[in-house]
């Protein structure tokens, strides 16, 4: 696609939300809100909840500008707020559109592109290619764990007990704090060993005040240290105990081993860089790093710390004291974005190439790429802290817990901090927990039948159990889709088998006969299994029960079939997320009238009574012959026979006035009663005659009413001298003639013949004004006549 004409889309559809949003809001402020308010006091209570909203919307629209434009944000709490502090909105908006400008200006080539500094330049000497290689991807090695002091066990199902044997920085003994606690799911767990010291953590007085932010050292000029042995470990502990700060970043491997393994691990301080083999044998004497990790006098800056935690603690037995996190401090400034790549473009302008981090980081030794990937997420990491740091300080306001961003950033980071690992638990009756079936199914689009459901959980359990074996992620022995697949086709034969279950892996391939009969097995046990939408849904399994049997007991021969069950409170809120309770929604409402308390926005209407419905009643619901006998006979009005009157515009027909209709039904009613019941008789010659009886019928109706008429007309016209003269008396509206049901005059001429009245023309007054000048002639295309004799 064109990028001018892509451009020219988008400012098309942005400029007619603009104008649509304008035009909205020039509608709302038109109407008289003020009546509104003082005719109905919910109105102003909804108004100015709808204020409020849209004013906290706007704050944070001006708060994520500002961060942006580098201004500090005013606050909307009301209406007085917003002229108050228009000026900074003003600056704000004039911010955005200069930066609009620049960014316009240097895309047309206006103006020049801002160059690089040199250190800018040095940091982006990495060599980047658009895909990643094939030697660098998930490679057939030895596994690393088998060579581990402490194997993984993947079939123990006990709590997990820290692996934690001193504790560096302590304020309650190791022995005292490996507690145990009950969780959401009612399993015992251990707590967080160093859970008191987090808690009661105070963070040096430098994290609260702003410094000029340390420069980093280009990475031409400096080297990072490989550290494989135990003795390189212990060198690098004595450096990173005179920092003050320190970066650390891990690079995980998720797919050949169940649980996944620590990799790599990054440290960087101000001056140099490390990287730490943490495949070795020895890799949990690493716990020796608490005395760092522990210590709350060193700032321990992470980015997104929230599974390097969790591995910390399961593979080396490290714990983070003091944690300042820069995930936090960028979703707290409202940055655009919030990734490694992110700030490390804004405040450095280096082009991180993400593509290793699908990369088998087992891989040894350590490509160069690689290397300088992993080197690259830390070295940079402590000057990016000093500038957010600086700004958080800058933009917090100490006397308003919500503004107040730096204790913020520091809260969130001690809450990342407490995080514990827990052991995967797999159950495959209920498939909760993580890596269960549960939360799978939730997310299929498809019903599966009883057999397929149970072929479906017989499949995902074998294929758990599997990885934990040969220690593989569970999605490398059987991706999820074909999982599904399995389920839905539920193969017989061994090619069925191996054609739907591709790729297919060496656990697979090897146990494909295992896995066959296990199909079959499921398969005939699901006939007679519970239901999918009954494992999903236990909690209102017997509320089913009960209004199944109440239903049988009202009658037994309902059929039954499988209804999916579905609770109206998780189809839909109550409360929009935008509006909040103003308005109701009437899309899964029922047909019957209900009055909705929460239309509080329009001006209420005063109640119907079921009398204005009468005539629709009647129509819809007519009363039946022994009825109608049992009523007292009352003589209508002609006001009220002519309002009750059905009026029916027939295409091609003339209308009949008042006074025909009244003589046909006075006249000929009991003929056309006979007519039309004789029709459905098989003797032609009574049809015809009762035809001709209903056409004299009719011919002296219409003599009847057009004497009738003639009558009337000319006491009108001897009633209209009278009333000139009276020009006070009000109009009569009970015995003016209908406009609906309008008469049609007729007058005979000398001759005899009929002479139509003419429609009326409203132009007819100003036929005899005086008429304008004539167009003037002009000379048309062709030849002319000027000449012409």
């Amino acid at each position: 696609m064109d990028p001018t004409q892509d451009f020219k889309s988008l400012q098309d559809s942005i400029q007619s939300a603009l104008i649509s949003t304008t035009r909205t809001a020039g509608q709302v402020a038109s109407e008289d809100l003020g009546f509104h308010r003082s005719f109905n006091k919910e109105v102003g209570t909804a108004l100015d909840e709808q204020s409020q909203r849209l004013l906290s919307l706007a704050s944070a629209l001006l708060k994520s500008a500002a961060s942006i434009a580098e201004f500090r944000a005013p606050v909307l709490e009301d209406t007085d707020d917003v002229e108050n502090n228009w000026r900074s909105v003003v600056d704000v908006v004039d911010s955005l559109l200069e930066k609009s400008d620049t960014c316009l200006d240097e895309y047309t080539g206006v103006i020049k592109r801002k160059e690089p500094t040199t250190n800018e330049q040095s940091s982006q000497t990495a060599p980047k290619s658009k895909k990643l290689g094939l030697a660098y991807r998930t490679q057939n090695l030895v596994k690393p764990q088998l060579a581990f002091n402490v194997k993984p066990n993947n079939d123990d199902v006990s709590p997990w007990k820290p692996i934690l044997t001193t504790k560096p920085h302590a304020i309650i003994l190791l022995e005292n704090a490996l507690g145990t606690i009950v969780d959401d799911t009612n399993q015992a767990q251990y707590r967080h060993p160093y859970e008191t010291e987090i808690l009661n953590l105070e963070y040096p007085k430098a994290v609260y005040q702003q410094a000029e932010p340390i420069p980093y050292l280009p990475v031409d000029t400096t080297s990072a240290t490989f550290v494989n042995t135990e003795e390189g470990v212990m060198e690098m502990l004595k450096e990173l105990r005179d920092a003050t700060e320190i970066a650390i970043d891990l690079e995980h491997h998720d797919t050949r081993s169940y649980v996944g393994l620590v990799s790599l691990m990054q440290i960087s301080t101000r001056h140099k860089d490390w990287i730490v083999d943490t495949l070795r044998p020895w890799r949990q004497n690493l716990q020796v790093l608490n005395d760092v990790f522990a210590d709350p006098k060193i700032i321990k800056v992470f980015h997104g710390a929230y599974m390097d935690i969790v591995w910390l603690q399961r593979d080396l037995g490290l714990y983070i004291v003091g944690m300042f996190d820069t995930h936090w401090a960028s979703r707290s400034l409202g940055y655009a974005g919030g990734s490694l790549a992110f700030l490390l473009k804004k405040f450095i302008n280096f082009d991180a190439d993400k593509k290793y981090q699908l990369a088998d980081w087992r891989i040894r030794p350590l490509p160069e790429e690689m290397f300088f990937y992993a080197r690259a997420d830390t070295h940079f990491l402590l000057y990016i802290y000093d500038c957010m740091r600086n700004e958080l300080v800058e933009k917090t306001n100490p006397e308003i817990p919500e503004e107040n961003l730096i204790e913020i950033v520091l809260q969130k980071s001690k809450e990342t901090s407490l995080l514990r690992y827990e052991r995967q638990v797999y159950n495959e009756e209920s498939g909760r927990g993580p890596g269960g079936w549960y939360s799978l199914l939730t997310k299929t689009p498809a019903l599966l039948n009883n057999e397929q459901f149970a072929v479906f959980k017989a499949v995902h359990g074998w294929r758990d159990r599997i990885a934990r074996t040969d220690d593989d992620n569970p999605s490398f022995v059987m991706p999820t889709h074909v999982v599904t697949s399995l389920a839905k086709l539920m193969p017989m034969d061994m090619v069925a088998l191996l054609g739907i279950a591709h790729p297919v892996s060496h656990s697979v391939k090897s146990r494909a006969g295992e896995l066959l009969d296990l199909i079959k097995s499921a398969k005939a046990r699901g006939k007679t299994g519970p239901s999918m939408m009954d494992s999903l849904r236990p909690e209102l399994r017997g509320a089913v029960e009960q209004a199944d049997l109440r239903a049988a007991a009202a009658a037994e021969n309902t059929p039954k079939g499988m209804v999916a069950v579905v609770d109206e409170g998780e189809l839909r809120s109550d409360n929009s997320a935008f509006w909040g309770g103003a308005f109701g929604s009437s899309i899964w409402d029922g047909p019957t009238l209900t009055h909705n308390d929460k239309l509080t926005l329009a001006v209420p209407l005063p109640a119907l009574s079921s009398e204005a419905f009468a005539t629709s009643n009647e129509s819809v619901n007519p009363a039946t012959p022994m009825e109608e006998a049992a009523k007292e006979p009352t003589p209508p009005s002609k006001q009220e026979s002519q309002a009750e009157e059905p009026f029916v515009l027939k295409r091609g027909g003339k209308r009949k006035s008042d006074v025909i209709s009244d003589a046909e039904k006075s006249d000929g009613d009991d003929d056309f009663d006979i007519s039309f019941k004789d029709m459905e008789e098989d003797d032609k010659e009574a049809r015809e005659a009762q035809r001709k009886a209903a056409k004299r019928a009719k011919k002296e109706a219409k003599k009847a009413a057009k004497a009738k008429a003639e009558a009337e007309a000319e006491a009108a016209g001897k009633a209209s001298a009278s009333d000139e003269d009276d020009d006070d008396k009000p109009f009569d509206y009970s015995n003016a003639d209908s406009v609906l049901n309008a008469k049609r005059k007729a007058e005979d001429n000398k001759g005899g013949s009929k002479k139509k009245q003419k429609p009326f023309d409203p132009y007819s007054k100003s036929a005899d004004a005086p008429k304008g000048m004539r167009r003037q002639q002009t000379e048309r295309a062709g030849k002319s006549h000027t000449f012409k004799k």
